[in-house]
This record gives structure tokens, sequence and C-alpha cells, in this order.
């Protein structure tokens, strides 16, 4: 099974849903406030303009892996983690202040360029964020509520529930230290990699796995199988990731290239440049990471090379490598009591990351 065919078919099943659910939403908010509901309208625009639909499929294949049956219910249910992510997405581009988001302009921009044309003499800033912050938290109502109203016995909707304020609570102790580690302006690698863990691991896979098993009525062992797999590959996906937001592509990311460096992350890439490159190198480093608005493309040319040189980018490949191969083995570990379906998606997504470019 190819990852990227499944993604992409189970991508064209689910966006319809959204897209329904949205407009649902859109009318009720119409009924009562029309600015509420235009910022819904964006909101469904962002949201279906890019995106893998990984977390909704990981969650729909928790669900499977764990003999659900009720598979276009849970496919409705699948949703849920698709806004959340979309309520956390819209916070993360404020506190990074990111102004593009899948090749659109992100939700607090949006409002302040509003806010410049309607009353300029304003902080038309503060207003785009004020007014980002409000619709997220409305996203991540509605995430909450998906899960709520879903078809399935009280007690799995309620463990699911619980399940999924202990994802998002997981996600701000990994942002926060973000966020620190950024203004610090270094880390450890044991600091970087248990935020890795928090933010992206426990968010982007072994949460929704978790959701979806919880729905089915999972026992405890399969959760933890389940952890044993994603927590590993969660790492390695944002090991990538920090990769791809200084190699990559603008197309590929959804966001200018270099967009990390601009916002001085330290990320294990840099950690690893800092801990390994000369004097000069890692003064050069230290100063490219402070320019702020004055980076421009030659410094992400030479922060690359730097990169290249300090020998960061090939250990962090390796490493990224080897948490593929402990996801890859925890999962062959629990093949016999997995639907076939769902071990091979989680097959098919650990070797797709093997052959990741960047």
């Amino acid at each position: 099974m190819e990852a990227e065919i499944t993604l992409k078919d189970f991508k064209a099943r689910l966006d319809p849903k959204i897209r329904a659910y949205f407009d649902t939403a859109i009318e009720e908010a119409g009924r009562e406030d029309m600015l509420v509901a235009d910022a819904l309208r964006y909101s469904r625009s962002l949201v279906l303009a890019g995106g893998k639909r990984l977390r909704a499929a990981f969650m729909y294949y928790g669900y499977i892996g764990a003999h659900g049956k009720e598979e276009e219910k849970m496919l409705e249910a699948s949703m849920s983690i698709e806004l959340i992510h979309a309520f956390l997405l819209v916070h993360d581009d404020i506190i990074d202040r990111d102004d593009m988001r899948h090749g659109m302009t992100t939700l607090h921009r949006h409002y302040a360029d509003i806010g410049q044309a309607f009353f300029p003499e304003k902080d038309t800033e503060h207003f785009g964020n004020a007014m980002a912050i409000i619709i997220g938290d409305m996203l991540g109502a509605f995430g909450n509520d998906i899960i709520f109203q879903a078809d399935f016995p009280f007690e799995r909707r309620f463990q699911a529930l619980s399940k999924l304020q202990k994802i998002v609570s997981f996600t701000v102790i990994g942002q926060a230290r973000d966020i620190y580690m950024e203004y610090q302006g270094e880390a450890s690698e044991e600091e970087i990699l248990s935020m890795y863990r928090n933010k992206t691991a426990k968010y982007t896979v072994e949460g929704p796995l978790q959701l979806g098993a919880l729905l089915a009525g999972a026992p405890e062992e399969l959760l933890d199988g389940f952890s044993a797999y994603a927590i590993p590959l969660g790492i390695a996906f944002q090991l990538q990731d920090d990769i791809l937001g200084i190699f990559g592509t603008a197309e590929r990311i959804g966001k200018p290239i270099g967009s990390d460096i601009e916002e001085g992350k330290i990320t294990l890439l840099v950690s690893r440049a800092l801990r390994d490159g000369t004097s000069e190198e890692q003064r050069r480093i230290k100063e490219i990471l402070t320019l702020g608005k004055a980076f421009t493309e030659k410094d992400g040319q030479e922060f690359q090379e730097l990169i290249r040189k300090t020998g960061a980018l090939d250990g962090t490949k390796a490493l990224a490598a080897e948490y593929i191969a402990e996801g890859k083995q925890a999962l062959e570990g629990m093949r016999a009591t997995l639907d076939p379906r769902a071990y091979e998606f989680l097959s098919s997504i650990a070797e797709y990351m093997t052959k990741r470019e960047y």
C-alpha cells in the first residue's frame, strides 16, 4: 500500500465532510453575527487549501486497527482532529508571526489587513491577532463537539474526549518549551527531543491513533503498542520537517523557506551545528538566527552550508532513520493483533518516511 496514494484517497473522502461541517457552522453563525460567519468561511478555505489529513488518517486507522466496524461513523469522527489541528495552527501562526499557510494568507494576517483597510488609525496587528485567537478557539470547540456528538457508546466518547484534552495539553507543553528555547537561544539535545515528543509525536501520531482505538473499545495493550510505534515515528517526522524547513521548497511546506531561521528556532539541526561547529561557524549561526526580518535568501544559503559543513544535516538524517527503524520494529511486534488494513497503512507510512525527500 502506497502511503501517498492512501492519504490522497482518504483526503478525497474526508474533505467533502469537512466542507459540509463548515457549511452548517457558517449558516448557524450567520444567524448571530456575519463577521464570525465570514471568519469561518475564510477558515474553511484555509483548512481545505492544504494538508494531507495525516492526523485524521491515523485516527481512522487506529479505529480500524482495533477492529472497529462502524467505518463511516469513524470517518465523520476523524474530522475532530483536523479541526483541533486547525485551531492549533491558527494560534501557532500568531506565535511564529507567519503570514502564509497552505499558500494563503494566515488568519491573523488576513484580519490585520482588513483592519488596515477599515480603521487604519487603530492597532490593526492586535485586531488581527485577537480575531484569529477567538476563531481558533471556536475551531477547537468544533473539534471537541464532533467527538461529543459522534454515534459511539458514551463511555468510549468520554474516553476519547479525555484523551483529546491530554493531546492538546501535551502540545501546549511542547509549544511552551519551544518558545522558551527560542528566546533562550540554546537548548540541549535532550530538551529538544523531549519537546518534539510532546509537540509532534504525541499530537501527530500517538494521540490520533489512540483516539480512534478508544472509539473502537481497544484494550490498554493495543494503546501501548500504538505508543511504541508512534513516538519514534513522530520524532523522526519532526526531524525531517526541520530539514525541510531549511532545505525544502516553499511549495512543499506551504510557507516561506527559512521562516524557522528567521524566527530563531532552536531545532536539533541547529543544536548539533552549534555543538560541532568551529567557533567561527558557531558565531555565524547565532548571528543569522538573530537577523529576524533582516534575514535574506543569501543568509539562508549560507545557513544551509553551515548546517552541512558541521555534519548536523547528515547526523540528523541518521538519527531520523534510527527512530523510523524503532517504530517499524514496534509495529512488527503488533502485526498479529491489528486489522491487516491498519498494519499496511502504518507500515506504508514508515516506509514513506524512510524514502522522504528533502
